[in-house]
């Protein structure tokens, strides 16, 4: 594991190589001036009993950074298998008369914690999901809705962010929250067109365009590198943009978190209704935003997400943050009755301290390693991994 002021890089090694072998390699990387200020820890274990074969400051916490994945992945495809999946529920309330097409109540969505509804990783499973819930309200008859379209969102708490995650990250696709309904990634697209060093960029388009909210831009083009930022708050109507952003490009983007997923769903699919001439009385709301309780309902359809192991591979492959987060609340909820980052965390711990690995050096903020004071030990991730290889062998 290496450490330093501006970077942290997590290094397993998994080869079978001579001890006077890592030695060398060890002495010429600790040479190297890149390494200046720099800690490092490392750590080979013996497949076949466990063994360790090579360590040096194996028990040392370091940050992780997206390491840390691999330990929520780990506990998620241990507790809740790898065929598990998330469900998606479309309904009414309230009273429809046949004859006349009229609604006396609402259009429920209920969010069932899937993370990748609607998600572009997923484009083939998911495909026109939202067209799909129109033709299944017209099919039922329903023509007026005196009601809304209300998204219930309660699946889990209403603390999308952890604790420990940087203001600087919570407005960015990288650090966007977790929420019982969630969308699209929980990202939008923010389009800019540049010109010369030291103008302010244009905003050109945001695609969703329903994600379009008040927005400050305080960019500036400059240089040739991404130095952009978004400033915003979960639940906000209102963020800023800072920072810096290539000169002379005619078409630029920032992806930015989605503030309320569940409310975006909700007006998303007002919008559609009114497309469809389906007609809706009241402007649409979640549940959290009513300080109000769902009420049984008559389900129209059901929209399952791919396995987990699936989301898994892309939360890995992709490092997906809002992946990992999530599936650190459905462990909490599904284990411990709770669906939060801290239950989620309690979770974590028993799960490793099943594994057998060494985790008296480890400390969890989070699910996605995003928090800076995360800090996990070489010995430890590699008693998880030995116990993982274990398990699929």
């Amino acid at each position: 594991m290496i450490t330093s002021k501006k970077y942290q890089t997590l290094l397993l090694i998994l080869l079978s190589v001579a001890v006077s072998g890592q030695e060398r390699a060890l002495k010429s990387l600790l040479a190297n001036p890149v390494m200046s200020g720099a800690s490092f820890s490392g750590c080979i274990l013996n497949t076949k009993d466990g063994t360790s074969v090579w360590e040096y400051n194996s028990g040392e916490s370091l940050t992780p950074a997206s390491v840390l994945k691999v330990v929520t992945s780990a506990a998620a495809l241990e507790l809740l298998g790898p065929e598990y999946s998330f469900h998606t529920l479309l309904g009414y309330s309230g009273n429809l008369n046949k004859n006349t097409g009229v609604l006396s109540g609402d259009i429920i969505i209920q969010g069932g914690g899937d993370p990748s509804l609607g998600s572009p990783y997923f484009s083939e499973h998911y495909d026109s999901f939202l067209s799909t819930w129109i033709h299944k309200i017209k099919e039922s008859g329903i023509k007026t809705i005196n009601g809304r379209v209300i998204c219930d969102d309660s699946r889990y708490d209403y603390q999308p962010v952890p604790s420990g995650w940087l203001w600087e990250d919570i407005g960015n696709y990288y650090g966007a929250g977790v929420y019982g309904l969630s969308l699209f990634d929980n990202t939008f697209h923010i389009h800019f067109r540049t010109s010369e060093a030291g103008s302010v960029p244009e905003i050109t388009g945001v695609m969703p365009d329903i994600c379009r909210y008040d927005l400050s831009n305080q960019l500036i083009s400059y240089g040739t590198t991404d130095k952009g930022y978004v400033f915003s708050s979960p639940y906000g109507s209102y963020g800023w943009i800072a920072g810096s952003i290539p000169a002379n490009r005619e078409d630029f983007v920032l992806k930015a978190s989605i503030p309320d997923p569940p409310l975006l769903m909700a007006r998303l699919f007002d919008r559609m209704l009114d497309s469809a001439d389906i007609e809706v009385g009241q402007a649409p709301s979640t549940y959290r935003i009513e300080n109000a309780i769902a009420p049984e309902m008559i389900l129209l359809d059901e929209v399952e997400s791919p396995p987990l192991a699936s989301i898994v591979e892309v939360l890995n492959h992709e490092s997906v943050n809002l992946y990992a987060e999530h599936l650190l609340k459905e462990i909490g909820l599904q284990i411990k009755g709770k669906g939060t980052t801290r239950s989620g965390i309690e979770v974590l711990y028993g799960f490793l301290q099943g594994t057998g690995a060494d985790t008296s050096g480890f400390f969890i903020e989070d699910g996605s390693g995003l928090s800076p004071i995360n800090t996990v030990t070489s010995k430890g991730l590699a008693g998880l991994m030995l116990y993982m290889l274990t398990k699929a062998s």
